[in-house]
């Protein structure tokens, strides 16, 4: 639908995470000092991860966007889809909440900064490739894309590790 509806989506997660952020963070605050539970949802985490690392590490090209007559309504569907998606309930269980959760032990300066970081990333990242699809939309079907997400792979299995070692620790099988 062209480059507006494409910005207007990559809105959506101002909209759905709210509510799946504050239900996460009131649970899992509750089950902060149970060091067996935070161990678990941290390797569940790192295991999430590996799973996203390894599907980018296996893109393919994308094929041509095709045209489509229906009204775009793309906010509305771009929340709706949100508010189904699994991803999002599990990253937030398994790794978004628990940051926010160990940060907040020190103040709240470094939760509002993840927050801030997160958001201004995630958006910005969707509207930005927004625009750059509707720029670039004969070229998309490229290795450079295919590249990119390898790279973000790898940079999924770092973080993968990191959750790995936190869960580790909280066990006692890895001294920090």
């Amino acid at each position: 639908y062209g480059r507006r509806e494409g910005v207007t989506a990559g809105f959506a997660p101002l909209f759905s995470d709210l509510p799946i952020v504050a239900v996460t963070l009131l649970i899992l605050a509750r089950l902060q000092n149970a060091p067996t539970v935070m161990a678990a949802i941290s390797l569940i985490g790192a295991a999430f991860i590996t799973v996203l690392a390894v599907e980018s590490s296996r893109a393919k090209p994308l094929a041509s966007p095709g045209a489509n007559d229906a009204p775009p309504r793309s906010l509305l569907k771009a929340v709706a889809l949100n508010f189904l998606n699994p991803h999002v309930y599990l990253f937030w269980a398994a790794v978004g909440a628990p940051a926010i959760l160990r940060g907040a032990a020190s103040g709240w300066a470094a939760p509002a900064a993840f927050l801030t970081g997160f958001y201004s990333c995630l958006v910005g990242s969707k509207v930005s490739v927004a625009i750059l699809v509707a720029r670039t939309r004969g070229v998309l079907g490229g290795q450079g894309y295919v590249l990119v997400l390898r790279g973000l792979g790898v940079a999924l299995l770092i973080l993968a590790g990191l959750l790995l070692h936190d869960g580790l620790t909280r066990l006692g099988f890895v001294w920090s």
